[in-house]
């Protein structure tokens, strides 16, 4: 079908930058079929290589610094919405929803509002101007969804799509090698993200199960706090810190891994994980997941059915969540089956065609 809407979107997260949330942006676009988008976005390292294999168009805007990106990036998005006026916006994140209000307030072009969680309670009157503006609110999870519903996002606004994630090709299968190895995978800039909980959890788990190790995928500022924390408790023998790795290698040490974990919590001001792609990532790998009864987990994960849910701020039953697994190969075994099936629910075309069927009815109504 040729796509005949045009939505102009707008975000300040897209790769060739790594997170969840750039991943969302990114997916939707490329496998949107009757929208026609044009990204709206921040300059970045290698972006220009990026955007040139890219089918859509990319807009980057120049930041002067890292304080000023969002203001940059509502002003480009101005310019380019005046310029090219859209038949509709999709506000990929609330920092960017100025631009989105403006172009409504000046064209009366609808938006459509994501929203994913931390934002909200780190701009908590962005967040309520935003919602309040929009023709529509998506929401990644239930947490999320409350969210919205506090900053004053009506009912029938707010649509529930959860991320998704691509299924890997038939060539990959079962690659786990039968070795007791936990893996996590995130940015090591955030402490909501719970890996000292689970560098702390790792001497338990070794101390039941003595070839346990643990292999976390990814860089950040506090990289180095977590490596001296292995050190102190005595687990960097068996706990190492790959860097970050390009997404074949990371699938394939996902793939190989007896468990996942990635115990995400509250953070004291609120917030935390909105939903956690990471999780399906290894669902649809056939690998359960350890994480937090809180937040945005509690629907990438469902407790005793795809993975195990557990206080995350508890280093020791984060510990026996992983024991548990580790030492029931036929609870794990069934775990990880029922996270691929239900993985295979959130593949990122029906993901996309979700959000896309929001967008033509938005349009439609205007």
């Amino acid at each position: 079908m040729t796509a005949s809407l045009y939505a102009l979107v707008l975000t300040p997260d897209f790769p060739p930058e790594f997170g969840g949330i750039q991943l969302l942006m990114y997916q939707l676009v490329s496998h949107f079929a009757r929208v026609n988008p044009a990204v709206v976005t921040v300059k970045s390292s290698g972006a220009a290589a990026f955007d040139r294999e890219q089918p859509f168009r990319i807009v980057r805007v120049p930041s002067p610094s890292r304080r000023g990106r969002i203001a940059a990036l509502n002003a480009g998005a101005l310019v380019e919405g005046l310029l090219r006026p859209p038949d509709v916006v999709l506000c990929g994140h609330i920092a960017a929803s100025p631009a989105a209000w403006s172009l409504r307030q000046a064209l009366r072009i609808p938006y459509v509002q994501y929203l994913h969680g931390r934002e909200a309670v780190t701009r908590p009157r962005l967040t309520a101007g935003g919602l309040r503006s929009a023709a529509a609110v998506i929401v990644v999870s239930r947490y999320t969804e409350r969210l919205a519903r506090h900053y004053g996002a009506h009912d029938w606004k707010i649509h529930r799509i959860p991320p998704g994630v691509d299924l890997p090709e038939a060539s990959e299968g079962e690659q786990h090698d039968g070795s007791p190895t936990v893996v996590s995978v995130a940015r090591l800039d955030q402490r909501y993200k719970g890996m000292d909980v689970l560098i702390r959890a790792m001497p338990l788990v070794h101390a039941k199960v003595p070839q346990a190790r643990l292999r976390v995928v990814g860089d950040g500022p506090r990289r180095g706090a977590y490596e001296r924390l292995a050190e102190a408790v005595g687990a960097s023998a068996y706990v190492s810190f790959l860097g970050p790795l390009s997404d074949q290698e990371r699938n394939a040490v996902v793939a190989d891994a007896a468990v996942f974990a990635m115990p995400s919590r509250l953070p004291a001001d609120g917030g935390g994980e909105g939903f956690g792609i990471v999780y399906l990532e290894a669902a649809v790998r056939n690998v359960p997941s350890v994480a937090g009864a809180v937040a945005g987990a509690r629907d990438a994960v469902v407790d005793g059915e795809t993975g195990l849910l557990v206080d995350p701020t508890d280093h020791v039953a984060v510990a026996d969540a992983l024991a548990q697994l580790l030492t029931d190969p036929s609870q794990r075994r069934a775990l990880g089956r029922a996270a691929a099936e239900r993985a295979r629910e959130h593949a990122w075309p029906i993901v996309a065609g979700r959000v896309e069927e929001l967008l033509v009815k938005v349009a439609e109504r205007r």
